[in-house]
């Protein structure tokens, strides 16, 4: 379900008063579990004689677990509170679409999601198909992406109903930067202990003039493609800040900034938790 409409028609979402993980770097957060495939039982005379019971208890199994599914699945308000046109994307469940000034964009994510991405494109133009371009974000030229946006680009990373029932979230600038954002739980977000990630300030106009992009700041990843930059090679269990990964630490400490960042930048809420994401909050 998806639904685009004026913040000031709306109630507004209240905002989590105390305030990536990266997808790459959530297989390293989330302990390792192991599934055992327990073999079916075949039907003898005495569970032949229970089939219609079993068969009673199987649909009611099966309705608990959709219902179970669907109280899980998680509303993102996505709001553009920037003075500019946005055009917000959202994979794999959204697509995208066209945000003004004052905006929000409702999306339905389903329990279990991971890989989650929301992020916001600019400078974008669009054709009655939604076959385009965007400066920033752009996903293959769609207004409706389905793959991940181009660097540079501020994302919101999410995997939902993970170890323990938690969702883990986290506001990553490994892509760069280009929209400040917000990553928040809806309402009191009761249950998250850290509440949700900010980063706020316009890091474009700082941006080293190595890395420079129209329209954002790339991560020294994306520049360099070097090892120490990118947590790869012979720097994949070894590599630490830098001096650019701490340029973006500075200036938004909630955010991931490098791809071991994960102590400082994961965040954690109950399965069954609402999100806002707001641009320029």
């Amino acid at each position: 379900v998806v639904h685009v409409g004026n913040a000031k028609s709306r109630d507004a979402i209240a905002l989590h008063p105390t305030l990536q993980i990266s997808t790459r770097s959530l297989a390293r957060s989330l302990p390792t579990s192991k599934f055992k495939q327990q073999s079916r039982p075949l039907l003898t005379k005495k569970t032949k004689a229970m089939a219609p019971s079993l068969a009673t208890s199987s649909t009611l199994a099966l309705f608990l677990l959709v219902a179970v599914s669907i109280a899980d699945a998680a509303t993102f308000a996505i709001t553009n509170r920037c003075q500019y046109t946005v055009w917000p994307a959202a994979v794999p469940s959204g697509g995208g679409t066209k945000l003004d000034p004052g905006q929000t964009w409702t999306i339905n994510v389903p329990a279990g999601t991971t890989g989650g991405r929301v992020w916001a494109r600019t400078g974008c133009g669009f054709d009655g198909s939604g076959n385009g371009q965007c400066q920033t974000g752009d996903c293959g030229g769609k207004l409706r992406c389905t793959a991940y946006g181009a660097a540079p680009n501020t994302l919101a990373e999410f995997a939902l109903n993970q170890w323990n029932n938690l969702d883990f979230f986290d506001i990553s600038l490994i892509d760069g930067f280009n929209v400040p954002m917000a990553f928040l739980p809806a309402g009191s977000g009761a249950g998250c202990p850290k509440g949700g990630p900010r980063c706020a300030t316009a890091i474009t106009p700082q941006c080293p003039s190595e890395l420079r992009a129209p329209g954002g700041c790339n991560n020294a990843c994306t520049v360099f493609r070097q090892d120490r930059y990118c947590c790869t090679g012979s720097a994949a269990n070894s590599c630490g800040p830098t001096n650019y990964s701490e340029f973006f630490k500075r200036l938004c400490p909630d955010a991931y900034s490098y791809p071991k960042d994960d102590a400082s930048s994961t965040y954690t809420c109950p399965a069954g938790t609402n999100y806002q994401v707001v641009f320029c909050p």
